[in-house]
């Protein structure tokens, strides 16, 4: 590609475009980028599908958490758009049964009260221990789960997600799979099944993280992000 590539990044749950706030500058100085909507759609073919309608021709993709179900879903669809593919403290696990009902009771607790962002204990799981009384981070994330509000929350929380391990060997384009040290929901291991199954897979972990990455090691992300869409 010609200039700067182009890079279409897509969030995690309840999150939006200020999960990438902190590497906007370093990001900028790398690529394009381009910010995918995962806020519309009830399901991840539908998720996927707006975001090829919306984006370049092509460009590189990197998923966070839920982004990262759609970010495979798009590189299945579409394989020849997608110059460079990144994973980032994702999985290709399914729903289990348990992660259903859990979901169930938070979306019925969620329609019959009015909705002020996510609770304070899960604020403080999404990130590293040493984070949890970083009241500027907590505060960013709590605000983009605002900003989305209620009805993208039980859009989000309905999402069924379909077991991807058997079609992780179709992915050609150079890949990198990104997890942290101190990510308690997104796991180390969920990450090497990744970087195990996809062809030329590299994973690299993130020290002293929790699992909102972008926004608590942004520097150090930005630099893995300059050797994968620059080395490759």
């Amino acid at each position: 590609m010609s200039g700067r590539p182009h890079l279409v990044l897509l969030p995690g749950l309840m999150c939006d475009q200020g999960l990438w706030d902190y590497m906007a500058d370093d990001l900028g100085a790398l690529a394009e980028p381009h910010f995918g909507d995962l806020t519309r759609d009830a399901d991840i073919p539908a998720m996927a599908a707006r975001v090829l309608a919306q984006a370049p021709e092509r460009f590189a993709l990197a998923g966070f958490s839920m982004g990262g179900y759609v970010a495979r879903e798009i590189v299945h669809t579409a394989p020849e758009r997608v110059t460079h593919f990144a994973l980032l403290n994702t999985s290709a696990r399914g729903s289990t049964a348990r992660d259903l009902e859990r979901n169930r009771r938070m979306i019925e607790i969620a329609e019959a009260r009015p909705f002020t962002g996510l609770a304070p204990a899960s604020l403080k799981q999404a990130v590293h221990p040493d984070r949890g009384g970083d009241a500027a981070l907590l505060d960013h994330i709590q605000a983009m789960a605002r900003r989305l509000g209620k009805a993208v929350f039980l859009r989000q929380m309905g999402l069924e997600r379909e077991d991807g391990h058997r079609r992780l060997e179709e992915i050609a384009c150079p890949t990198m799979v990104v997890t942290s040290d101190h990510d308690v929901l997104r796991s180390r291991e969920e990450s090497e099944a990744l970087a195990e199954s996809i062809p030329g897979a590299r994973l690299e972990v993130v020290a002293d993280c929790g699992h909102m990455t972008p926004l608590e090691q942004p520097a150090g992300l930005a630099r893995l992000f300059e050797g994968w869409l620059r080395g490759a």
